[in-house]
Formats: C-alpha cells, structure tokens, sequence
C-alpha cells in the first residue's frame, strides 16, 4: 500500500498511477485531517465489487463456506474439463 500527500500526488501522477496498475498497489492520498481517498485499478475494485457479491447472499457464503472447508480437509476431487 503507498501513501502520499494531494500535493505529491499532483507533482507525480503518472508515476503513482503506473505503480497502482503494474504492482497491483491500492494509493491512500491524505487530504489532512482524517481526510482521504483511495486508488485502486479498475481490475481489483471489479474483484472487491465480486467479491462483496458473492457474500451479500447468506445462502452463498454458507456454500463458499462449505466448499473452503472441504478443500481444506482433503475432500475434494478433481474433474477435467470438456473440450
């Protein structure tokens, strides 16, 4: 995770921009008092939005659930995919 200041940021955008999408890095730019944001690359805001998803259902965390557990266990098998 990389912090810098509105006005570091100002002074270097692309360099914090390119960081934020080739290393996958989120970018907290302090405004001041307890003031900030976030940047984070259009990739992993999509996974953290499908992830809330697929946990905003308790019936689908339950099965995620379920499914951790077994893998974890050793309970698991594998199948081959159709061509």
């Amino acid at each position: 995770m990389l912090t810098t200041t509105l006005s570091d940021f100002r002074k270097d955008i692309k360099h914090y921009i390119d960081s934020v999408i080739e290393n996958f890095e989120t970018l907290i730019i302090n405004r001041g008092k307890d003031s900030g944001i976030v940047v984070m690359s259009l990739e992993e805001y999509n996974s953290l939005c499908s992830t809330q998803h697929e946990l905003s259902s308790k019936t689908n965390k339950e099965r995620l659930d379920s499914a951790i557990e077994k893998l974890q266990g050793g309970n698991s098998f594998q199948k081959d995919l159709l061509d």
